[in-house]
Parts: structure tokens; sequence; C-alpha cells
């Protein structure tokens, strides 16, 4: 398989194992029209680096997301003319100085592009559940680099599509082409991983009866590799009574000749060779009954005067296509929704709605977690409200901005979108919902690889015990006890003034009867044969703690 190299790859491709892993500091949650600093919402806008932010989304989170949707840099070159081009950050030149070493001096646009893509995709592979799928939105300039960084971290089994979206419709005028299009990449995290279809309309499914709208296709097996030469049991003849059409004209079918069913249909094709149907004579039986309008199978005359046999095809999706030319796709309409939500002056070039809408009917069912790491004015977050108030979905979002208006237009936007927002034709009906705000905190573990003393215990706790047993932490009475989890109690004996030594003394101390005991402590005094009697398992602290 073909990689890609560019200067200081060797110097991130395993840096995400390295950023320090910092806590979540929520500063409010919104809801019901209101802040407050109580309650906690599964909604999340976190103000910070994307990559610190990712890695402190982790510990709850690994392997749990079924959709990311990323709109990152798109690196025109051109940074000055819009946010998405910036890739000559401070914060960035600070990182690769800090990462690359000397060598980022030399850097031309693209290997920074690569180096700042390349341990956020990392992070994000880890994210993502083995049912997930990412959609990243780019041009030109990196798609190419984008997929090939992609296969690397994903697989090339895991390639879904190069979906082209119709940007702009009148097209970029002051290039020799009129560019029109962008691209939306899709990787799957597994083989497994399906993608969903979408719901299908008037338009795919022309014809209706009492029980709903469908389409029609042919019931003969239109592939050439199969007849009654290998398929004999699937070549028989169909009987059709013309005197009973419905308001369509579709004929009711039997398999048995009569006075009434007397028209003989055999599965032949247009050079009049003998081919196969579809079914055989079973599954036709079980879906022909007497009234015509509940039977699955009808005959219909053709052009030609002969007739053919059909299946109402009622399935309600459809599969995506891989080019978008829809009106609602096109980036004028992010820029509309944005000024119908009054924050147009605040933020350029937003994603439309629509268009992430549909990266998450593909990929989510009704409980999905969707995560944009580059949130921007906040488009993902408005989606999956929006989707969930139109077919009563409960899926989350997470939204990382790194920008100082992750408060006052990614959060803002969020809150419109909740309780509604503006008057007549450009009213944005409310959704409802909530969601939790938050700024990354102080690292976890100091400069020495030492528990930070400056962060509230209860969030090491947290951390500890979500590592052992991926559930949410609740506060437990016990002094140093952290909880009960498949017969095992888990114990962080940790004093920030001191040194802890698991001894008798602190066994002695322990109330909760268990199958195994997990005891995190600084020193240990036990011996062996007593560790053995009580099934006590000893964590050094902080040697033993799981760095994610």
């Amino acid at each position: 398989m073909p990689t890609l190299n560019w200067i200081g790859k060797d110097k991130i491709v395993n840096h995400h194992q390295k950023v320090p892993f910092k806590i979540l500091e929520k500063k409010y949650t919104y809801s019901k029209g209101t802040e407050t600093i109580d309650g906690e919402s599964k909604n999340k806008v976190i103000h910070g680096d994307n990559l610190e932010a990712l890695k402190s989304l982790l510990p709850e989170y690994e392997g749990k997301v079924d959709c990311i949707y990323i709109d990152p840099p798109y690196n025109t070159g051109n940074e000055g003319w819009a946010y998405n081009d910036n890739v000559s950050h401070p914060r960035l030149k600070k990182w690769l100085g800090e990462v690359v070493g000397k060598e980022s001096e030399d850097l031309t646009r693209h290997d920074k592009w690569l180096c700042m893509m390349y341990p956020r995709l990392k992070l994000l592979h880890k994210l993502l559940s083995p049912e997930g799928f990412i959609f990243v939105s780019l041009d030109d300039n990196e798609i190419h680099s984008l997929k090939f960084m992609l296969t690397e971290i994903f697989g090339e089994k895991n390639f879904q599509a190069e979906i082209i979206v119709q940007a702009n419709k009148r097209g970029q005028t002051y290039k020799d082409l009129a560019k029109t299009h962008e691209y939306l990449m899709c990787f799957a995290k597994s083989p497994s991983a399906k993608i969903n279809g979408l719901p299908g309309g008037a338009d795919l499914f022309p014809y209706e009866d009492s029980h709903g709208r469908y389409s029609i296709r042919e019931l003969r097996n239109r592939n050439p590799k199969f007849g009654r030469f290998n398929r004999p049991n699937l070549y028989y003849p169909i009987y059709i009574n013309k005197d009973l059409p419905d308001k369509h004209g579709f004929c009711p079918t039997s398999l048995k000749k009569d006075e009434n069913f007397n028209i003989e249909v055999l599965p032949l094709n247009s050079k009049n060779e003998e081919s196969c149907w579809r079914w055989g004579t079973k599954k036709f039986e079980d879906n022909v009954v007497s009234q015509n309008d509940k039977s699955t199978i009808f005959g219909k005359p053709k052009q030609d005067g002969s007739w053919g046999i059909y299946e109402k095809y009622r399935k309600g999706t459809v599969k995506a296509k891989t080019i978008w030319t829809e009106t609602e796709f096109i980036s004028e309409q992010g820029t509309t929704m944005l000024n119908k939500l009054g924050l147009s002056q605040k933020f350029q070039f937003p994603k439309p709605v629509e268009l992430v809408k549909r990266v998450i009917q593909l990929s989510t069912n009704s409980n999905s977690i969707v995560l944009d790491s580059f949130a921007g004015s906040g488009s993902t977050g408005q989606a999956t409200l929006e989707l969930n108030k139109q077919d009563g979905g409960d899926r989350s979002f997470i939204l990382i901005e790194m920008e100082e208006y992750a408060n006052n237009v990614t959060s803002e936007r969020i809150k419109r979108v909740i309780k509604g927002y503006g008057s007549g034709s450009k009213k944005i009906e409310k959704t409802d919902g909530s969601f939790s705000y938050y700024e990354l905190g102080k690292p976890l573990f100091d400069e020495n690889g030492l528990l930070n003393k400056d962060i509230d215990e209860n969030e090491i706790k947290k951390y500890i015990w979500f590592s052992e047993t991926k559930q949410k932490y609740i506060q437990a009475k016990e002094p140093y006890h952290l909880g009960c989890w498949n017969s095992t109690a888990y114990y962080f004996y940790y004093d920030k003034k001191k040194q802890t030594t698991l001894d008798e003394s602190f066994l002695r101390s322990i109330k909760i009867k268990a199958e195994q005991y997990i005891i995190y402590a600084d020193n240990s005094l036990l011996d062996k044969k007593l560790m053995d009697k009580y099934h006590i398992v000893f964590k050094k602290i902080p040697r033993d703690i799981t760095r994610f």
C-alpha cells in the first residue's frame, strides 16, 4: 500500500500518545432557556485546542462515537481570506516548534497541515465506534493527502467514498475552470460498518395504495449469468387476470391457470431467451393474496404489447449517491442559516446544516453520539438537534472549538436553535434540548509524571474509575472507596499531602465485601500470601494509573 511522507512525520506519527490528559471543567449547563452551574447535559460544547480536547474525551468516549464530521482548514495558502485557511495560527506555529523541532522552520504549508491533522485523526480513530464513520469536508488542496492519511490510519478496506458536493452552482469564476464542487471523504472504522439508506420521497416512490407509497421493479432476474439452464426451479409460468386492473393498471397474478387468470408469462428476456425469476414459487405464493391492493406481485402491459411481472417495492430507504447536487448543500445555504440566527457577521463560511444532517442520517441510529472537533459556528450541533426533532431521535453531540468565539458564536447558535429565534419568514423553530459548556482545565499529570496536586480529587477518582470499569463515576460514601463493579471493589488510597501505604491497618478499615480488591496507593507492605488470600491487586500511584 502506498504511503505518504512529509517533513516532520516521524515526530508526530505517535505524538497523540504524548498529548497531556487535561480535565474538562464545566462552566455552565444551558437548559430551558437559562444557564445554570448545576446539572449536566450529554450534549457538550468544549472550548480548547482540539488535540487536547480529543484526548480528554478518551476515558468516557473511546470506541463510542458513531459519526464524526469535521470541516478542517482547507489550506489554500491564503490565510487572510477565510477562517478555514488558517494553518499559520500562532498556536500551531508554537506547537510545531515544540513537537517537530528545528525542522519546523523548513516546513511547507502542506507539511504543516499534515503535521497538524495526523495526530488528530489518530485520536478520532480511537473515539470512533466499530460501526462508526468519519466524514471530512475538503477541497482540491489537500484531498489527496487526506486520503493517504486516512488509508494509513483507518485501513484501505475501510474507504467508503469520495463524495462530490456541489458547493457553488455558478463556480469560482476567477479561475480558468469555474470550480463548482468540494469533497466529502468517508471512511469506516471497520468493514462491518454499514451506511444507512436515505428516506425515500414521492419522486422515488411514485405509486401509492392503501398501504403507502411504493416503486416497482421487474420480477425477472436481469443478470445474464442466471437462467433456466442453471436455475430451473426459478423458471415457471405466471398467469395474469387482465380484467381486474387497479387504478394504476396493475393486474392480479396467480400460479394457477383458469378462466380468469389466462395470460401466461414466462421469464424471457428481450431476445426471447429463457432467463428466470428472482423468486421461487413458495415466496411468490406468500406474496400474492386475494385482495389486489395487498398483493406485492402484479402484471403490467409493456409498450410492445407483451406483459411483465413486477414487484411492489416498499423499502423506505434508498442508497445515497456519491454526487450531491441538491440546492440545500451549496455553501450559501450555510451563510443564509447563520443570517437567520443573527450571527452571520461573527462567522464566515459555515457549513450548510442540511449537508451535515445528511451525513448524520447516513451514519447514525437514534441514540448515536456525533462528534465535530472543528466545530466552527456549530452547524453540526444544529443539525443533530433538528434531526432529533424530525425523526424522534435521541442523538447527542460533542462540539470542539479552539477559537474565542466558542461561547459567543458556537454556543450562542445552539442556544438560539434550542429556544427558537426570529420571526416571520426568517423564524427558526425551537428544537428544545440542552448542552453543557466546558473549558480545558489543567493536566492530570504534571511535567514529572506525578498526579497534579492542583486537580480536584474527584476528577482523579473519576478518571481512574472509568479507566478500570468504563462506567460513569458516582461518589462512594466510604473513604477511599471508588465503587464496586463485576464483584471487584476498587480503592484509591491517595493523599495530596503525604505518601500512602497499603498495609494491614488499611485493610482493617475496608468494610466492603467483594470477591476481589484493586487498591491504588503509593506503596504496599502486604506480603504476597496475604494478598493472594484476600484476592488483592496492588497498583502503584502514579505508575500503574492508565495513561490515555
